[in-house]
């Protein structure tokens, strides 16, 4: 009985985790795929079964555009802080 009820509150609590990273996840997501010159909506590639998600991890770690490309200025790389 006590186990049940420890089995479902963490089980809300992984509900709740994950519904919070959900957001910024597809965020990074949509914000990589325009440094790389490609729209948002690529990210519906990984709806694809198998090979989807291959793609999109190609097209992920894909060196960005340089310079300026339609989505806006290239961002740079903040230099490193001297400790």
């Amino acid at each position: 009985m006590i186990l049940a009820q420890i089995s479902g509150i963490f089980s809300l609590l992984y509900l709740v985790f994950a519904l919070a990273m959900f957001v910024p996840s597809l965020a990074v997501l949509v914000r990589r795929l325009h440094d790389s010159d490609k729209s948002g909506w690529f990210m519906l590639i990984g709806l694809i079964p198998l090979i989807g998600g291959i793609i999109l991890l190609v097209f992920v770690i894909q060196e960005g555009t340089k310079g300026p490309n339609k989505y806006g200025p290239a961002q740079e790389l903040a230099a490193p802080v001297a400790a």
